[in-house]
């Protein structure tokens, strides 16, 4: 009856060390370090930069604890902060050269924080929560986007599409715009219908309206519905990436960037707290352009060294290295630039990055490569008035509007590629409305005050079920702290961002778990003054409150689900750790403490009493009597059930 299977004990064994694993690297703290990240766009970071990394410090003689490449950074980890300072600026020279301009160094390299937790535990995943902005101090900003600005880019597109399909169909009509409407007035009747299946197909996220005036046929079109909120969510979704990129280059972990409404951004940098930068570094553009190479004899030795630029050519450095020199003209831009997306080549072996023009831009791209064929040309990145060559392929044959850039060694490769064409520049401007900064010494009081009310809210807890309930107080207690050793282990195996009201949370949790086990605790007090024996009691008692434990959770749960799906910020992380502590509640009052009960009790054949405090069981009084009788109310000791009379039993019930 009140036994476990073996296996359920060893489930309970793995879960408290599985707990233990992956809570003990938040009590380790952090150790100070230095980041190297991506400071442009075009800059990659990998396993190569942990080698040229570990060679820079042997070389000045530093030691390090382990430098290991993590996410889309470098960290080397140091045991004081005067090795990480020094060490600091020796890979700043290093990396950058001496006499590197900053806006123009391909390397961040800063200051930071990394878990002190060992290397193994790392290896097995076992890691730190994140600390959000209020716990580790750092900047937070809200910034509008001007969806106008992208809807206006977007419907200037059209215009000039329609014109050209018209141009390119020899169907000529007047085509105008006025806001966000195209109109193209034909003068033929067969023409226009001609050209409203032509538009119609061709432009399908597009409401085309047929509308006769006079002898003439206006044709007007407008975004559907549809249409109009993807375009602005693709806006915001640009600028989000656009942004994820260029914080890379602060050498902070887990930034926050998400949508916030229907149009503004919320980007929070923890442990940043140069504001300035930070602000910069999000405000910065940066756009693309498409040149052709100068092939020639004078360009050749420009690129050796050996020669000056010839006149009306630029030179660039190239991203795999040495310079290019390219012709000054630019064929097409990014505002030319529809669309970036990777592939397979599937002629040859490697990857391709499939590029779709606007009309415009297809229309020139279309003249100039078929000048060009076998020719080379460019496409360069401009960060702060810097350009950088990304890629040089070479034409193959006349392109059109959509065309490949081949020479990709890999599937990642054009990936990065065509998130950098896309990505490049920001879809739609973007104002600053709330900027707001944390210092590092409020976070960690935060963090104080979170954690002691934790504490004392678990002491309190502890001393009152302990003197109430006794042993099944301590029990009740004990299956508490696994609840919160297997929450924290959860929040650090899925790396969640702590944040204040997630601590708030974890309070809330202890509370809302030790009710299940109160509940338990009465269930059972209730079998026992009902005349059950204590074995049949504590039987009943578990399983008659689970329903009642699993429909108060249930109903919590869908509030919880509730605010994660309709909240953000610090409500989402709110719910996070309050839907899990849920689920790890039920787990720990009901299975975790009848296991504990079970091994305590379940082998005792004839137990005659339990300690679960003083169960009081109520008589039938007789009317006018002013003392009651010994028989009319007994106060038991140990929960202990002697035989009572029919009498007895019918008043307890």
């Amino acid at each position: 009856m009140n036994r476990y299977p073996v296996w359920k004990f060893v489930l309970m064994v793995v879960a408290v060390l599985a707990g233990l694993l992956y809570t003990v690297p938040n009590l380790y703290g952090e150790a100070p370090a230095v980041q190297i990240s991506a400071a442009k766009l075009t800059t990659k970071i990998g396993p190569d930069t942990v080698t040229q990394v570990e060679q820079l410090l042997t070389a000045a003689k530093i030691k390090a604890d382990y430098v290991a490449y993590e996410g889309t950074s470098v960290h080397a980890r140091f045991a004081d902060t005067d090795t990480q300072i020094h060490a600091r600026d020796v890979l700043a020279v290093g990396l950058n050269g001496a006499n590197a301009d900053p806006d123009a160094a391909p390397y961040a390299v800063s200051l930071n924080l990394v878990a002190r937790a060992p290397r193994w535990l790392t290896s097995l995943n076992a890691k730190p929560m994140y600390l959000g902005l209020d716990l580790r101090g750092g900047v937070h900003f809200l910034l509008q986007v001007d969806l106008k600005a992208a809807l206006d880019k977007k419907i200037a597109t059209l215009y000039s599409d329609t014109r050209t399909l018209m141009r390119e169909k020899s169907l000529h009509p007047a085509v105008t715009r006025d806001g966000n409407t195209v109109t193209a007035t034909f003068h033929d009747q067969a023409a226009a219908a001609q050209g409203l299946n032509l538009l119609t197909d061709t432009f399908p996220d597009v409401q085309w309206n047929s509308v006769p005036e006079g002898e003439d046929v206006k044709i007007t079109g407008s975004l559907k519905p549809a249409a109009l909120l993807k375009a602005q969510d693709e806006a915001i979704q640009q600028n989000m990436t656009t942004l994820a990129n260029r914080v890379a280059g602060l050498g902070t972990s887990e930034p926050v960037i998400q949508k916030q409404g229907a149009d503004r951004i919320v980007v929070e940098l923890p442990g940043i707290q140069d504001t300035a930068k930070a602000r910069d570094l999000i405000g910065r553009t940066a756009t693309l352009e498409v040149h052709m190479l100068d092939e020639s004899a004078e360009a050749s030795a420009a690129t050796a060294g050996t020669g000056p630029v010839p006149f009306g050519d630029s030179k660039y450095p190239y991203r795999d290295g040495g310079d290019i020199i390219v012709k000054s003209d630019v064929v097409v831009s990014g505002d030319d630039l529809s669309d970036a997306q990777p592939g397979q080549d599937q002629n040859r072996a490697g990857a391709v990055v499939t590029l779709t023009m606007n009309s415009k831009g297809a229309s020139i791209i279309h003249t100039v490569s078929g000048d060009n064929i076998g020719k080379r040309m460019a496409i360069v990145l401009f960060e702060k008035g810097k350009g950088q060559v990304i890629t040089a392929p070479t034409i193959q044959s006349q392109l059109d509007k959509r065309f490949e850039i081949t020479g990709m060694h890999s599937i990642s490769e054009a990936n990065d590629l065509a998130l950098l064409l896309r990505s490049g520049a920001l879809a739609a401007p973007m104002e600053f409305i709330e900027e707001t900064a944390i210092g590092p010494s409020l976070g960690a009081d935060n963090i104080a005050k979170g954690l002691d009310s934790v504490m004392w809210g678990f002491a309190a807890i502890l001393v009152f079920m302990c003197a109430y309930y006794l042993l099944f107080g301590v029990i009740s207690t004990l299956s508490l702290g696994v609840n919160l050793l297997m929450l924290v282990a959860v929040l650090s195996l899925i790396q969640t961002t702590l944040t204040l009201p997630g601590i708030a949370a974890i309070a809330l949790t202890l509370g809302m778990a030790i009710d299940a086990n109160v509940l338990v605790n009465e269930r059972i007090r209730e079998e026992l003054r009902a005349g059950s024996a204590p074995q049949t009691a504590i039987s009943a008692g578990y399983e008659r409150a689970w329903a009642t434990i699993l429909d108060s959770n249930i109903t919590t749960l869908i509030a919880g689900l509730s605010l994660f799906g309709f909240g953000s910020g610090a409500v989402r992380s709110f719910a996070i750790v309050h839907c899990l502590g849920i689920l790890t509640s039920m787990f720990s009052a009901v299975f975790f403490s009848r296991g504990l009960v079970n091994l305590w009790y379940g082998r005792q054949k004839k137990l005659k009493s339990v300690l679960i405090g003083q169960v009081w069981k109520g008589g039938a009084k007789v009317p006018g009597d002013q003392v009651p009788q010994p028989d009319d109310l007994v106060v038991e000791d140990g929960g202990t059930a002697p035989a009572a009379t029919t009498k007895q039993r019918g008043a307890a019930r």
